[in-house]
């Protein structure tokens, strides 16, 4: 009876804690930025607090330079971004049907008598995607928007996120030593070791995963801006920063940018076969050298349960949803294996008294 007492108790809690972050999810977003960076930047600050410098200042220090490197993308990177973004979404129906004739061309030298009822189909298809993007995109970032600020605008999100990050991480050893306390002291080790094994995996996906997406987006906008791509350089951020989507993110983008390529290129086929070469070549990388080197199999999320875990955190809890799907997929791993394994030797499986631990 006691794992059916332990395991009821803890559902309950895992409920009341789900039912609280969605009704506070519009105002949570600053506040989990900010601890997610606190966290980030924790093992920096123990290092120098070793050095003797004291953990007021590396904080400091650490925001200090956080907030020059943000404030260097706003001024030098997000204007070109906007600006690619906007004109990507005037010229996106001319774009589309400037596909939609290069596509007609081909396939009129390849389907001859065939040609005027593939034709048809594929006019009404396109005519109905040149119509309907435009508004699906728009839609998408209010609603990006709205989920994810709230009454909170970009301007409070800029102001809450840093303060969080100062004090989370100057107080993070008196936050954990104060979870801890919190434990129940007969589980408390059982806790720690399941924690340990959390932070492993969780850590191996922001720190490992994270710093394999930004190098990801780097590549992939240098190499379609010197192929001369007219959206390269957001084409590439964006594949880049979401290619922890396993194979989703990576064949979106490489869609995207081919698509954009014979608009631009056509004839010159060979400049078009460029790109796939790009986005194989940046595959390639990630299984052969960032992801065996960066971040290893730590993290240990099957790629269906990845998936299911950003579509249903998304649907539960909108933008903010998105930012902690994978992290929290990752502890739920952990927690359900070490459930299972408690479930075995329980008197629910075994029959009887069980068998003790």
């Amino acid at each position: 009876m006691q794992f059916e007492r332990h395991a009821l108790f803890w559902l309950v809690v895992a409920v009341l804690c789900a039912l609280i972050i969605q009704t506070l999810s519009p105002v949570l977003l600053p506040f989990v930025v900010g601890l997610t960076l606190a966290y980030f930047f924790n093992p920096l600050v123990d290092g120098l607090s070793a050095l003797r410098i004291p953990r007021w200042l590396s904080a400091f220090v650490i925001l200090l330079g956080a907030t020059l490197a943000i404030t260097a993308l706003l001024v030098f990177l997000v204007p070109v971004l906007a600006q690619q973004t906007a004109s990507l979404m005037d010229a996106l129906p001319t774009e589309i049907a400037r596909l939609q004739t290069v596509v007609e061309q081909a396939a009129r030298e390849r389907l001859g008598d065939r040609f005027p009822d593939v034709q048809a189909s594929v006019s009404r298809t396109l005519s109905g995607l040149s119509d309907s993007l435009p508004a699906f995109a728009t839609s998408l970032a209010q609603s990006l928007w709205n989920q994810g600020t709230a009454a909170f605008n970009f301007l409070t999100l800029m102001l809450v996120t840093p303060l969080v990050f100062f004090y989370a991480l100057l107080d993070w050893p008196k936050i954990v030593a104060t979870v801890d306390g919190w434990l129940p002291r007969e589980q408390a080790p059982k806790i720690r070791s399941l924690a340990y094994e959390i932070n492993d995996r969780v850590s191996a996906f922001i720190r490992g995963q994270g710093t394999v997406c930004l190098i990801l987006a780097v590549f992939y906008a240098v190499a379609l801006s010197a192929l001369g791509l007219k959206y390269g350089l957001l084409v590439g951020l964006l594949t880049g920063l979401v290619s922890f989507i396993p194979f989703a993110g990576w064949a979106l983008g490489m869609i995207t940018a081919t698509a954009l390529a014979i608009i631009q290129f056509w004839p010159d086929v060979s400049t078009v076969l460029l790109v796939p070469v790009v986005f194989l070549a940046g595959q390639a990388l990630d299984a052969a050298v960032l992801g065996p080197q960066i971040v290893g199999q730590k993290i240990g999320l099957h790629p269906v349960w990845l998936i299911f875990a950003l579509l249903t955190f998304s649907y539960l809890f909108g933008f903010l949803g998105l930012l902690v799907a994978v992290p929290v997929a990752a502890a739920i791993g952990v927690l359900v294996r070490a459930a299972l394994q408690t479930y075995r030797t329980s008197s629910v499986y075994q029959g009887g008294d069980g068998i003790p631990n």
